[in-house]
């Protein structure tokens, strides 16, 4: 997911000091420029406010988070990507207790994004 050399949070935040910044990073992750609506991947897709888009075909709205581990979250990028460095760095060891912490969050909410990222790890 980083194609970056992260040696500290300090870095992850150099990188991505802002929700857009990891926006734009995961569209250029997931679609490489061509957008694609992730309810039918053959219709036009229509760029709307803020970071969300509109599929033809289905009438639906959806944004770079749509059908992915970031799904539904109310959580940050920021956070979100902090946590995955973390669970990468610690080799899933770290609880979720602590997670909650490092990310300044419920350890229900760390519960959660934890379980996400070892799904795909």
């Amino acid at each position: 997911m980083f194609d970056y050399n992260l040696k500290s949070a300090v870095d992850l935040f150099n990188v991505f000091p802002d929700e857009q910044s990891c926006i734009v990073h995961l569209e250029n992750l997931r679609w490489n420029g061509v957008i694609t609506s992730p309810f039918d991947p053959d219709s036009k897709v229509y760029k709307c406010k803020n970071n969300k888009y509109r599929c033809k075909k289905t009438g639906k709205y959806f944004n770079v988070k749509t059908e992915t581990i970031f799904d539904n979250s109310k959580i940050s990028l920021q956070k979100w990507f902090l946590a995955i460095w973390i669970l990468s760095y610690e080799n899933n060891e770290i609880s979720s207790m602590q997670l909650a912490r490092d990310l300044d969050v419920t350890q229900k909410s760390a519960w959660h994004i934890r379980k996400r990222i070892k799904e795909i790890l």
